[in-house]
């Protein structure tokens, strides 16, 4: 069974939490029970939009601030459906020949991952529009959609052995770019809210590296640490593309600060070598290994945060929220963690608020920077996530969800019928975003 960092003594989780393309609002899954939740006055209150009893998810995606969610259940694992949360109704369900590892929306596109095969699907009326089959073996469910409608780009692993990102045109349907971006397979990618930077990180989990997804040049690399490898969780530009954050096994979150000025001087100085000093560095630098010289260049964490223990499995997001740059950290123990950032490099975060997502209310606990974590024996009980939690191929298969007989997707169940005035209202979001409904 797939589990939270890869361990098979972990059960599937009961907790799924995953932001929406722009961090504007939270999903929270717990048993039986789904949520969304409004991300606007996260220092003080966590607002619930919508809560209704569904069956046990493990993948659910809103897209941006609409009526339009993708779901998949624990029962039916090979099994999408789309739903209009406000109506209430179901638009449409899709089955697949396996186990949905995941699934990303923009406002274009909708991309289901399965193991071997990539389903793209026109968000407008969900036909699928083109098929990329035979991908590398990619058990977790590893891929990144941009969230961008000028450059809908799709990412994926290209390589089980080597960090091979194919980058696919998802809008004009061919390949973009292939970049060899790690020597090690990827264990995390991610775009840039205008698609046109992706970032990566590696298995080894040392080196975070960004790339144009234009022409696959580098643009920064990144060095987490140097002491261990870790296994990268999350990976996320901020929504102002000024900052990237991960999260990994260890009880650490780092921040980067993408300075794009000081990266476009040294590439100037790079071309120009006049100045004594740069001649200088020129010089000493030719006189040392490249491995040193690679981690001497590699950017630092502008600023981090220490979590009370490691182990734990965290989503990351940095979102502008009333004006003020916050760092949200969905873990793995059910809490959603508010943290300002600091506006000078290496100065610490500072701890707003934590939000406890297992409630059933939207109650809100203060806590201080140095309080004790009394989550004890939750760790078990949450997947958060990608595909986290996604039931074995034994569990898919006594589920059902029978595939098309080699094509992969079905059309629309019975509910499609919905589709029409109910879906375009979905899609394009013009219900008032702060409206809420329940079905208790």
């Amino acid at each position: 069974m797939m589990s939270l960092l890869g361990r098979s003594e972990v059960d599937t989780g009961e907790v799924f939490v995953n932001f929406n393309q722009n961090i504007t609002s939270l999903a929270v899954a717990t048993n039986g029970n789904y949520s969304l939740y409004s991300l606007g006055s996260v220092d003080s209150t966590l607002d619930k939009i919508y809560h209704t009893k569904s069956d046990d998810l493990f993948l659910i995606e809103r897209l941006f601030e609409s009526s339009l969610v993708a779901i998949v259940s624990q029962r039916a694992p090979r099994k999408l459906k789309v739903c209009h949360f406000k109506k209430q109704s179901e638009i449409c369900n899709y089955s697949y020949s396996n186990t949905i590892l995941a699934v990303k929306l923009n406002r274009e596109r909708l991309i289901v991952c399965l193991e071997e095969s990539l389903y793209i699907h026109n968000i407008q009326d969900m036909k699928v529009v083109h098929t990329i089959r035979d991908t590398p073996s990619n058990q977790q469910g590893l891929c990144a959609l941009s969230s961008s409608s000028e450059h809908c780009y799709l990412a994926y692993p290209g390589s089980v052995i080597t960090g091979e990102v194919q980058i696919f045109d998802a809008i004009n349907l061919h390949a973009k770019t292939m970049i060899n971006a790690h020597d090690t397979p990827l264990a995390a990618i991610a775009f840039s809210p205008s698609g046109t930077e992706i970032a990566t990180a590696s298995e080894r989990g040392t080196v975070i590296r960004v790339f144009s997804s234009q022409d696959g040049s580098r643009l920064f690399e990144l060095r987490r640490g140097l002491k261990r490898c870790v296994s990268i969780v999350s990976l996320s530009f901020s929504t102002c593309a000024d900052y990237l954050v991960s999260s990994s096994n260890t009880e650490t979150v780092h921040i980067f600060r993408l300075d794009r000025s000081a990266a476009e001087n040294n590439d100037h100085g790079k071309q120009s070598s006049d100045d004594w000093m740069g001649y200088l560095s020129k010089t000493v630098t030719s006189y040392l290994p490249t491995q040193v010289t690679d981690v001497l260049s590699q950017g630092r964490a502008f600023a981090s945060v220490t979590l009370p223990e490691a182990g734990v499995r965290r989503m990351c997001a940095i979102a502008t929220i009333q004006k003020q740059l916050r760092l949200l950290i969905a873990s793995q123990d059910g809490y959603l963690y508010v943290y300002s950032i600091p506006s000078i490099e290496g100065a610490e975060c500072q701890l707003i608020k934590r939000h406890d997502l297992r409630l059933d209310d939207n109650y809100a606990m203060d806590v201080k920077v140095n309080s004790p974590h009394h989550t004890a024996g939750l760790n078990s009980n949450v997947s958060i996530g990608g595909a986290a939690g996604v039931p074995s191929a034994a569990a898919a298969a006594a589920a059902g969800g029978s595939g098309d007989g080699g094509k992969g997707a079905e059309k629309p169940g019975s509910s499609s019928n919905a589709a029409g005035a109910s879906y375009a209202s979905a899609v394009k979001g013009d219900e008032p975003a702060g409206s809420s409904s329940s079905n208790n």
